[in-house]
């Protein structure tokens, strides 16, 4: 992972504050470039967070003969469906010279359309900004599903800034780079003494058989029959789930880079955990991926929040503790305590962050500028939860000790349920639009909530977490895993509509969203879990509504 920026004007350097937000990204290495572009400087800047391959690979990157640049922040896990094993940085340079240094001048639409053919051919969260003198083009944007923050800002005077972080409000007008498609500027087109920039969008290219590049949920030209067979614990689908998740989770929790550490070996991997459906499954295949003697860290955090409360001064944290209270931890604990039980010899720490309201209210101003240019109660409940459990800094109590002890987590990466909602009708909204007009009104439903994933969450919580210089990585949302699970028919995903289950079939009195994965997570022994009732973050870290109740999600800051 990589926070990358570019700028294109006169006075290019970035500035000391987001220089800080940038290395914070990447606290292995930061480093700068620049060339000049007529009489207007273009400024690199990329700092890494080294996590593949057995060495540190520096960036920017830059081919020499040709003077081509790229600052990339992403994980291509293949290309052309091969595994990338080394690193993935400069095999994705080496695909874009490819597409632009034919040796043979070309259109420029010819050359538009072989760089987003090349990004195209890579599975893997991305955002980059890639530099041609060549064809004097500034090419920029995020995978197709924007599981990486990107932000641009234009000014009146034309100056142009791309960066994966601002420094919130007061740095100008940032917006979020749309995931439609690669942009692309054309240096000599630009006037930036009349701030005539202007940026044109490529769209992804279709596939061979004229398809988009997704299948969207309910596109299946399969209808409901009116004798729908019940998920059942023997389904085929549950099996090919398991194989598919399992895959995905291969590629996100094997190979990871480690610095080297006196003492044993810390944990690799780490968990966004309360204790819910979506990441409980993960930790359980987790387990069955890496060896037992590697540690798994389960970050659950827990606010004060005095309104729910009654008190913004708490001096200890005991039993009766409002950490205690907050369902989130209550949860995290049952399930927790589940895994000790299906996965033996395992060491999972579970990592009580426990935030007093004091603390949230200073950090308040850090968070705000984090999810900067998104500005509601809701973006902000939900940022503060994120913020402190990518810290990872709390407690974990010992077997051989009464009193927890000081714990801060050393993984770089961590997992993420986020995407499993989308998938397989996991929201109160999807019981309700199902209740209204049944499968199109469901199949509609999830088509927004996908769609509008990079808009809503994903730019904004790689902002969040990254500060930490840390990498969220999202088992839910691989590409091989979303083309099995996409097309499948809606009722082979969740349980709406379905008849009830026979005397004896305990399992089949799960709650019908997401049943598919909450069947799996009974096969796997997580029952617990596998009933737990999907609670947003807020509400059960309770981050929400701090102050007073009439506060609106909608509402800004």
């Amino acid at each position: 992972m990589c926070g990358i920026n570019f700028s294109l004007n006169s006075q290019a350097e970035p500035s000391a504050e987001l220089l800080d937000c940038l290395h914070r990204r990447g606290p292995d290495q930061i480093k700068q470039l620049s060339v000049q572009w007529n009489e207007n400087a273009l400024s690199f800047t990329a700092s890494v967070l080294s996590l593949r391959g057995h060495a540190l690979t520096q960036q920017p990157l830059q081919d020499s003969p040709s003077g081509s640049i790229l600052c990339w922040n992403g994980e291509a896990w293949k290309i052309d469906g091969d595994a990338v094993s080394g690193n993935d940085a400069k095999e994705v340079f080496a695909l874009l010279l490819e597409s632009t240094l034919s040796g043979v001048a070309s259109p420029t639409a010819a050359v538009d359309g072989a760089v987003v053919t090349a990004l195209q051919r890579i599975s893997g969260p991305y955002a980059f900004v890639f530099y041609s003198p060549s064809y004097e083009k500034i090419y920029y944007g995020r995978d197709m599903l924007g599981r990486r923050s990107l932000l641009m800002n234009k000014d009146d005077i034309g100056s142009l800034k791309i960066s994966s972080v601002c420094t919130g409000p007061s740095s100008g007008r940032w917006v979020e780079v749309e995931a439609d498609g690669i942009y692309a500027i054309d240096l000599p087109k630009t006037r930036l003494e009349s701030a005539s920039l202007v940026e044109r969008c490529i769209p992804w290219q279709k596939r061979q058989d004229n398809s988009s590049p997704w299948v969207h949920p309910g596109t299946s030209p399969l209808l409901p029959s009116p004798e729908i067979s019940r998920l059942v614990l023997n389904s085929p689908t549950i099996d090919a789930l398991a194989v598919s998740l399992r895959r995905s989770l291969e590629t996100r929790v094997t190979n990871i880079h480690r610095p080297l550490l006196d003492g044993p070996a810390p944990a690799s991997i780490a968990i966004l955990f309360s204790g819910g459906l979506d990441c409980t499954l993960l930790a359980r295949i987790t387990h069955e991926i890496l060896p037992k003697e590697q540690d798994i860290d389960l970050l659950n955090v827990a606010f004060e929040n005095p309104r729910v409360h009654g008190s913004a001064n708490v001096a200890n944290v005991t039993a009766a503790s409002p950490y205690m209270q907050c369902p989130d931890r209550l949860t995290g604990l049952s399930s927790h305590a589940e895994l000790q039980r299906t996965c033996p010899g395992r060491n999972w720490k579970f990592v009580s962050i426990d935030i007093p309201y004091a603390e949230t209210v200073t950090s308040r101003p850090q968070i705000t500028s984090l999810i900067y240019p998104h500005n509601t109660e809701m973006d902000l409940s939900i940022a503060c939860a994120l913020y402190f459990a990518a810290r990872a800094t709390g407690s974990v109590q010992s077997a051989t000790s009464d009193t927890p002890a000081p714990y801060t987590s050393a993984a770089r990466v961590l997992l993420s349920g986020l995407g499993a909602d989308e998938l397989f009708a996991g929201y109160t909204r999807h019981a309700t639009a199902f209740a209204r007009k049944g499968y199109q009104g469901l199949s509609d439903e999830l088509r927004l909530d996908f769609q509008r994933l990079s808009k809503r969450n994903l730019g904004r919580d790689d902002r969040v977490i990254s500060h930490w210089g840390r990498e969220v990585r999202y088992p839910y949302l691989d590409e091989e895993f979303l083309r099995w699970a996409l097309p499948l028919p809606l009722w082979e995903k969740c349980g709406f509509g379905q008849d009830q289950p026979s005397e004896g079939e305990e399992e089949l009195l799960l709650e019908p969203s997401k049943k598919l994965l909450r069947l799996l997570a009974w096969k796997l022994g997580i029952r617990s879990a596998a009933a737990e009732k999907k609670r947003a973050i807020q509400f059960g870290a309770r981050t929400a509504k701090m102050e007073t109740g009439k506060t609106k999600g909608t509402q800004t800051i």
